[in-house]
């Protein structure tokens, strides 16, 4: 049963925040889950949970990622890794500094729709990955490599 929160939980250990429950998020966060780790979802939509896996058992938080408040009631500071996949590169971009620069996570993944952003994100340790290019890719590969 998937678990929703408003109020501040104890601080989850070696924690997965996945920012936007879209195709993208919620099928990592699914994975995630399957693999058990502690995982918390934040997405602006509470209806973008429904893409959860019955199975699902993290946590879910209801609230526009870019506010701080949230992102702190999501326990950012003591996440291991964050993965931003809302539809939104300016949000994740935002998201990207944020967790880099305030909160110093680890490890920080985010999706972006224009390969030209990766430039915004020089010098912060951060991967992107880039839906157009994945399918770009895997397209040729689908035709033998023709390009």
């Amino acid at each position: 049963m998937k678990k929703t929160t408003t109020k501040k939980r104890s601080i989850l250990k070696n924690k997965t925040l996945i920012i936007g429950c879209g195709r993208l998020g919620s099928s990592m966060a699914n994975k995630c889950a399957a693999e058990r780790k502690n995982i918390i979802v934040v997405d602006k939509d509470a209806d973008a949970f429904d893409r959860l896996a019955d199975t699902f058992g993290g946590f879910t938080i209801a609230g526009d990622s870019t506010d701080l408040s949230i992102l702190e009631e999501a326990h950012i500071s003591s996440a291991k890794e964050v993965i931003i996949t809302t539809g939104d590169d300016n949000v994740n971009l935002y998201l990207a500094h944020v967790a880099r620069k305030i909160y110093d996570v680890p490890e920080i993944y985010v999706r972006l729709d224009n390969p030209e952003n990766e430039v915004l994100l020089k010098g912060l340790n951060v991967k992107a990955i880039f839906p157009f290019e994945l399918s770009y890719d895997k397209f040729n590969l689908l035709r033998g490599g023709h390009k």
